[in-house]
């Protein structure tokens, strides 16, 4: 059984956000994924990277129980799916928490000789994809903003902890987008996860 990870979050179940997840859980599942979703806001996931966290990392022994449960489903994963809004230019407090919090040494990642200092922990994990929505037009975020999100989750985390095969769709103007080419957005997310 193939088994695929989303870690999603909107606090909003009407958003597009939402309507991503679900197209994106129907073309796993028809793929032949075992589907697990974390979903941060229904979990209650506490975002906070408190003092006791912090030593943990340090002695590289993760104390936080919601963490560590993340892990364990981490662990079992062959594909890993992020799915949130980007605020601000930037991923929002639950999800980068989540990095903060899950992103572990010793648990998702070993420290190593290599180019990063990094290599994953995470022993079935072959493919990930990062997905968002945003308002800003993608040159002005790409050009002006810096492709924050690339820069800090993507390569600055993903890639650097030593993951392979890290795409990033981000899409762009969404609030003035019609249903049709929402609609279609949602059509292709749908079947490129059923291949």
């Amino acid at each position: 059984m193939k088994n695929a990870v989303i870690v999603y979050y909107h606090p909003y179940q009407g958003s597009f956000c939402h309507a991503i997840l679900e197209a994106t859980t129907k073309g796993l599942k028809n793929s032949g994924y075992q589907v697990d979703v974390i979903d941060l806001q229904a979990d209650k996931f506490d975002p906070v990277m408190s003092s006791t966290d912090l030593l943990a990392f340090v002695k590289h022994q993760m104390v936080d129980e919601q963490a560590l449960d993340y892990v364990k489903r981490l662990k079992k994963a062959s594909k890993l799916v992020f799915i949130f809004p980007i605020w601000w230019e930037l991923m929002p407090a639950m999800v980068k928490g989540f990095i903060d919090k899950v992103i572990f040494p010793g648990s998702t990642y070993e420290y190593a000789k290599t180019i990063t200092g990094m290599k994953t922990a995470l022993p079935f994990l072959k493919q990930t994809q990062v997905i968002t929505t945003m308002n800003t037009p993608k040159y002005v975020y790409q050009f002006i903003f810096g492709n924050a999100v690339k820069k800090a989750l993507v390569t600055g985390t993903l890639k650097k902890t030593g993951l392979k095969n890290v795409k990033w769709l981000n899409l762009t103007g969404v609030k003035s987008r019609s249903d049709e080419k929402r609609q279609l957005w949602l059509t292709k997310i749908e079947q490129n996860m059923a291949k």
